[in-house]
């Protein structure tokens, strides 16, 4: 049965990091902590979604915009520090619902078809952000999806630019958990036994983007933004 369960969760996760370029944590990570230690399960999502944003990196390449990748992975270095403070001193309970209830205001916002005008400046900040999600919550993606949702980015730039960034932000937080909360055979095995399901979401999501139509992609993305935010207030 755990098995099973481990299975379809990857397979699943793949398949929506894939097709739309965010989801995997969002999907896996809650399900991931009913079978592994909090520190397996982190490790094997970053694992995971290493191994996606590896495999596509040669196909969608062109599609990033790399001054703003540039400039989110500058406002990432001082976010990585200041989400793991808010990790270590913060109360996790409150935290999450504080995220949450901002992540429901936002994409209620957006849903209403209020827009963000971009600037280096904002992209620095969502950078920030962005880095603080992953080391506070283990969640890089909601302040990206926010941002690049509001000021309607193509789906294929949104998809290439956050799963480039994936590259470097999911390594560096590995890195950090590795060397402060350790490692365990049971994560490197699991990850190994992975492979297979991530290939098999790497194909089908694939064929999934290329059929999502503009429109449609959008309301996915108010719908993980709603899933997220309900998972924090579940979760905390």
């Amino acid at each position: 049965m755990t098995v099973a369960l481990f299975m379809m969760i990857v397979l699943c996760a793949s398949i929506l990091q894939t097709s739309t370029g965010f989801g995997f944590s969002i999907m896996a990570t809650p399900f991931l902590l009913l079978i592994f230690e909090p520190n397996e399960a982190i490790q094997i999502n970053l694992i995971a979604s290493l191994m996606i944003s590896l495999a596509l990196i040669s196909t969608i390449k062109k599609d990033v915009d790399t001054g703003i990748l540039k400039r989110f992975i500058i406002g990432s270095v001082p976010g990585l520090g200041v989400g793991i403070l808010i990790f270590l001193w913060a109360d996790a309970r409150q935290l999450k619902l504080a995220i949450g209830l901002l992540m429901l205001l936002f994409t209620i916002l957006l849903i209403a078809n209020r827009r963000i005008t971009r600037s280096t400046r904002k992209d620095v900040v969502v950078g920030g952000l962005s880095g603080a999600f992953t080391t506070g919550i283990g969640m890089p993606g909601p302040p990206l999806l926010i941002y690049f949702a509001g000021s309607a980015t193509s789906k294929e730039v949104l998809r290439a630019t956050t799963l480039t960034f994936y590259l470097y932000i999911y390594a560096v937080s590995l890195v950090i958990q590795v060397v402060f909360a350790g490692t365990t055979k049971t994560t490197w095995l699991a990850s190994v036994g992975a492979l297979p399901l991530i290939a098999a979401g790497l194909w089908i999501g694939q064929r999934m983007f290329d059929k999502i139509s503009p429109k449609g992609f959008q309301a996915f993305i108010y719908i993980i933004l709603l899933v997220t935010a309900v998972t924090l207030f579940i979760s905390a």
